[in-house]
């Protein structure tokens, strides 16, 4: 499942929109959650529209350039909920990055890991940092609970670091 087919959707189930408002939300909201490039998002839109989930037409406001409004169709709603459904009841194995290098750890020697694991511990810290200053969303607290579990998940991480580095200090 596209979860990024998902998030389009979502967009245009709550009101039609052209390409920039979608990308404008999608950088100001949802960037902490999921790398989304115009590219990409266009391209998508043009699948959806493809396959009848999405119309297009062309809206022009006074000097502006002409651009293409999206709007979900009965079809796009039905999918959109389809999909909802799968994606949360779905658990998927996650791999993480840095989880073959944890594997090798013990090709390096002690003092090693432990500088490079304190290098990627200040690297997480600032992550923690940047998602714990983002503003609420009032108008989508949805939104909040998906930046709410990547921070827990981001401090668990980081306790899992210490206790790690903390071992690994024991045999230095």
């Amino acid at each position: 499942m596209d979860e990024r087919v998902l998030l389009l959707l979502g967009l245009l189930k709550n009101q039609s929109q052209h390409g920039y408002q979608i990308n404008d939300f999608i950088e100001r909201n949802v960037s902490r959650v999921m790398d989304l490039k115009k590219a990409t998002a266009y391209a998508i839109l043009g699948r959806l529209h493809e396959s009848g989930y999405v119309t297009v037409h062309t809206e022009q406001e006074e000097n502006r350039p002409p651009r293409k409004v999206y709007s979900i169709t009965a079809e796009g709603e039905d999918e959109f909920y389809r999909l909802l459904q799968e994606n949360l009841s779905e658990l998927k194995q996650v791999t993480l990055p840095g989880d073959i290098g944890l594997m090798f750890l013990d090709y390096l020697s002690p003092a090693e890991a432990v500088r490079y694991l304190q290098e990627r511990l200040q690297r997480l810290e600032m992550q923690i940092q940047t998602y714990e200053s983002a503003p609420e969303h009032a108008s989508n607290p949805s939104v909040d609970l998906a930046i709410d579990r990547r921070l827990r998940l981001m401090r668990s991480d980081y306790e899992w670091l210490m206790d790690t580095i903390s071992k690994l200090k024991k045999s230095i």
